[in-house]
């Protein structure tokens, strides 16, 4: 059993790593047995430690906060456009 925290803004980073892993490791799936996947994996692994840098958000919650109103605004003028032709 692995314990997750209420926050798990931690899955997101290990998403954004196995979506890297599958660009730039696994596609295209052209490996003829399983020990040369292991060894692509592992070089891979041994490159990305040696360069890796911390991701850079710049979606902020400022930005998020703009983005939600819009969605709530586009929302309200969809259901009002709606009520308008039922009404019609």
């Amino acid at each position: 059993m692995v314990h997750t925290p209420v926050h798990a803004s931690w899955t997101n980073q290990i998403e954004i790593f196995f979506s890297i892993v599958q660009r730039k490791v696994v596609s295209p799936n052209d490996f003829t047995d399983l020990s040369e996947v292991r060894d692509r994996l592992r070089a891979f692994e041994d490159r990305y430690n040696s360069t890796a840098q911390p991701f850079q958000w710049r979606f902020t919650t400022s930005d998020l906060d703009d983005l939600l109103a819009r969605l709530d605004r586009h929302t309200l003028d969809q259901q009002e456009e709606s009520s308008a032709r039922l009404s019609a």
